[in-house]
């Protein structure tokens, strides 16, 4: 007897846009049914390694396309792993994975995005694209139990018991009027073609009284000569194992010989996936040995911070039943990790010479890829080498610390920096003021990220590098104004220092200012503004406070008038009000929020109507 089963609220959701939104790219469903076909041979040949014990027949591993113009239907089979009931109703009735909500935001603002299909588990509702109805026919290895799934995609679907000669997964799909295409011959060998020539099983087609044909090549890309594969063949793989549907930036095919052999077969991207920062990510590397594959989720195969790569790293000295809490281990990984990230470093610095394609890919990738200046200390100088950065010489486009050293004016070794969350913003901070005077650059530094390997990478080439509130410069900016008597200067600092006690640490005057009247800036040896402000945004308590200091320019007309009126004791609040205000503009100029918004806005609001 039949069992009637709901889908979950996600599946529903989903469904609606992947039959409705994503509907004109219909022909990717039958990639992702191939795709999950290959899936399930590689996971049954990685079980019969690591569980010698079962008795499972050893057979030719293939999937075989089968189309029916009589009943208008396609089906889509593989002598794979197979499945359970459990496995129906956990992999097909329900989306397991953690991206399920990801996913159908992105397709609300983009209901084109077709090549997020396949990125969150749920390549197989693709199918609902073409197919009014769809029929599971499955026997997982090793079980004597089949099973039938049946589904129109709206209602939920049905689970009961049948039967099945071998083990493995049949899917038949009732194709739409509208989709007659395909069960045209023609129009799946040139899909298979165009989408799943790599897939490294014989991809059949079922002829009928024809016999059967193989469409695809059937051998691993990785392991053929690379004289012997064209630009498109490269592409067509790059697009299987990302999913996605633009060229690849980089391509890097190479093998390693010696006294451990491995290839590799390895694409940067163009565009950053939607997950690059997802605590949970799976990795966008396979790792086979002789071509069989053992897992996706390696941890050490490669470092976090190139996590936008993708491909195959295939390796015969591996034993093939190793397991992956091993693989976690083994010292082999590390060399395959330790030679595999040279030669990416290698050919980063060759994409380097092509600046217009290197700003493209640190564009989608540099805040990711400046991770490695912390995290991978043997490599930490070569990616700081490839790292880019905007500079107060260099606005609207990137520069290196090479480039930095190379246009060095002065003789002092040290590369100056400001960090902060936005370029403009940090161009116009009032601590710049004395180095643009002196014709020295600045490297504007806006992503997160650059508070932490700042405090890592400590010299470069040696080049000492130094926040600029750290900077030991004598320098100074050439005046024409007045400059406040100083003994009432002096009276006028330790009048706000009793004023804003409780925000600053102190008060003092500056010969570093030009502009503005004051700013504000931390001990040395202190955390940053910025990064005490990251650390509070992202819930971190830390008892490293760090204490503000006050800087006060006495050239500036404002400060020059407050020294004039702070004698006169009927003007005392005046002073007072005015120099809250200086005090709030110096933090706006850092980013921070003021301390009284309304006050704010009123004494502003004030002095505003009074001048008018």
């Amino acid at each position: 007897m039949a069992e009637k089963i709901g889908f979950k609220t996600e599946v529903n959701k989903l469904l609606d846009i992947v039959i409705n939104s994503l509907y004109s790219e219909k022909y990717i469903f039958l990639r992702e049914l191939i795709s999950n076909s290959s899936d399930a041979i590689d996971k049954l040949k990685y079980w019969k390694l690591i569980n010698p014990e079962l008795k499972i027949e050893n057979t030719q591993y293939k999937i075989t396309i089968t189309p029916n113009k009589d009943d208008n239907t396609l089906t889509i089979s593989d002598n794979g792993i197979g499945m359970d009931k459990d496995d129906l109703v956990n992999h097909i009735g329900t989306i397991a994975k953690s991206g399920t909500a990801e996913f159908l935001n992105n397709t609300k603002e983009n209901a084109s995005a077709v090549d997020l299909i396949g990125k969150f588990g749920v390549g197989f509702y693709s199918a609902f694209m073409v197919a009014q109805k769809v029929e599971i026919v499955t026997k997982k290895a090793n079980s004597n139990e089949a099973y039938l799934w049946i589904s129109d995609g709206i209602d939920g679907y049905e689970i009961k018991n049948t039967s099945k000669e071998g083990y493995g997964t049949s899917i038949k799909l009732y194709l739409k009027e509208d989709a007659k295409d395909f069960v045209d011959t023609i129009y799946l060998r040139n899909i298979i073609h165009t989408y799943s020539e790599h897939i490294d099983y014989p991809i059949v087609l079922n002829l009928g009284d024809a016999g059967e044909e193989t469409v695809n090549t059937n051998e691993a890309l990785w392991t053929r000569n690379k004289a012997d594969i064209t630009e498109k063949q490269y592409r067509d793989f790059y697009q299987h194992v990302t999913k996605n549907f633009d060229d690849p930036l980089v391509t890097l095919h190479f093998k390693a010989e010696g006294s451990l052999e491995y290839s590799g077969l390895l694409f940067v991207p163009t565009k950053a996936p939607y997950d690059l920062f997802q605590p949970d990510r799976i990795t966008g590397l396979k790792l086979y040995v002789n071509k069989v594959f053992v897992s996706d989720k390696v941890e050490g195969l490669m470092p976090v911070y190139l996590r936008f790569l993708r491909g195959v790293i295939d390796s015969p000295d591996l034993p093939l039943n190793i397991s992956r809490e091993m693989l976690q281990q083994s010292a082999l990984i590390a060399k395959i990790r330790q030679g595999t990230v040279s030669r990416i470093i290698k050919e980063l610095k060759n994409l380097a010479k092509e600046e217009e394609k290197y700003n493209t890919f640190w564009k989608a990738f540099g805040i990711a890829f400046k991770e490695g200046i912390y995290e991978d200390f043997t490599n930490r100088e070569n990616v700081a080498e490839l790292s880019r950065f905007y500079s107060t010489k260099s606005i609207d486009t990137l520069t290196s610390l090479d480039k930095y050293i190379e246009n060095k004016k002065d003789k002092n070794k040290e590369i100056y920096y400001i960090t902060g969350d936005d370029i403009k913003t940090l161009n116009s901070n009032p601590q710049l003021d004395v180095f643009k005077e002196n014709d020295i650059e600045v490297l504007l530094l806006n992503d997160p990220i650059d508070e932490f390997w700042t405090q890592t990478l400590t010299s470069y080439k040696g080049y000492e590098l130094k926040h600029i509130s750290q900077a030991k410069l004598d320098l100074s900016i050439k005046r024409e104004g007045i400059k406040a008597d100083e003994n009432k200067l002096n009276k006028l600092l330790d009048n706000m220092q009793e004023w804003f006690k409780e925000e600053v640490s102190k008060v003092e005057a500056t010969e570093k200012l030009a502009s503005s009247p004051a700013s504000l800036t931390v001990l040395e040896g202190q955390m940053s503004i910025h990064l005490e402000r990251l650390m509070r945004n992202h819930q971190q308590k830390t008892n490293f406070d760090s204490s503000r200091i006050l800087q006060i320019n006495p050239y500036h007309p404002l400060i020059v008038k407050l020294t004039s009126l702070i004698e006169e004791n009927d003007k005392t609040e005046v002073v007072k009000n005015v120099s809250m205000l200086i005090l709030e503009q110096a933090k706006i100029a850092e980013g921070e929020a003021v301390s009284n918004p309304q006050l704010f806005n009123e004494k502003l609001s004030e002095f505003i109507l009074k001048a008018i």
